[in-house]
């Protein structure tokens, strides 16, 4: 084991996953946020734009990543669409797992019974007091896995991008590599970096949920 090619490359590669961090974290918000606005179209809007979402959903379901990142970075510019590799990498993930959260949002939803929604409206909860009283409480605990498992997707699906040139963290290896000649170090560095990150949201994952689920063991016992 080459410990002296790790060392060397621990600048260079700290670089790429400070790189892979704000570029996932950017990306993250975006797909939660345009999952979340699907997921609403999903439920509430007219027939005709739910068919095209579900068309985009089952185009997004059927194509591999890389694919959607192919077409943004080299064939949008036949058509002078021009993104930058950042900004392809931050598109490409987005429209990628957006579909995936709003199926994850809108059964969490439509899973409340139907009761509960004539409740509100007997009380006259505003959507908003519906929302924060009564919709979050009981989706956020059944959501979070699933979205949490989604976002370590992403975040491992973010190496495709130095096919493109983003200078992430496999980037970053690739570069070190070439430096140092030592594939089996950088990659193995590389490999514990991705799982320590990924084991630790996890973890953080399972403890929000845990504190969230703590009224239902209180009732049981």
């Amino acid at each position: 084991m080459d410990w002296q090619a790790i060392l060397s490359s621990l600048p260079s590669l700290g670089n790429g996953m400070a790189a892979t961090l704000k570029l996932c974290a950017i990306a993250a918000f975006c797909s939660l946020f345009w999952g979340t606005l699907m997921a609403t179209a999903l439920m509430r809007a007219p027939p005709f734009w739910q068919r095209i979402l579900r068309i985009y959903t089952s185009l997004t379901l059927a194509l591999p990543l890389l694919i959607v990142i192919y077409l943004l970075y080299f064939v949008l510019p036949e058509y002078d669409i021009t993104f930058t590799s950042p900004q392809v990498g931050v598109l490409a993930l987005t429209l990628y797992y957006a579909p995936y959260i709003a199926q994850v949002i809108r059964s969490a939803v439509e899973a409340l019974p139907r009761g509960q929604w004539e409740a509100c409206r007997v009380l006259g909860l505003s959507r908003t007091e519906q929302l924060r009283d009564v919709v979050l409480p009981q989706t956020l605990p059944q959501m979070l896995s699933p979205l949490v498992g989604l976002m370590i997707g992403l975040i491992k699906d973010s190496a495709l991008l130095s096919i493109v040139s983003v200078q992430e963290f496999m980037y970053a290896a690739k570069q070190a590599i070439s430096d140092t000649y030592a594939p089996l170090e950088i990659y193995l560095t590389v490999a514990l970096c991705y799982w320590v990150l990924n084991s630790l949201i996890d973890w953080l994952a399972r403890h929000i949920e845990f504190r969230m689920t703590r009224y239902r063991r209180g009732m049981q016992h």
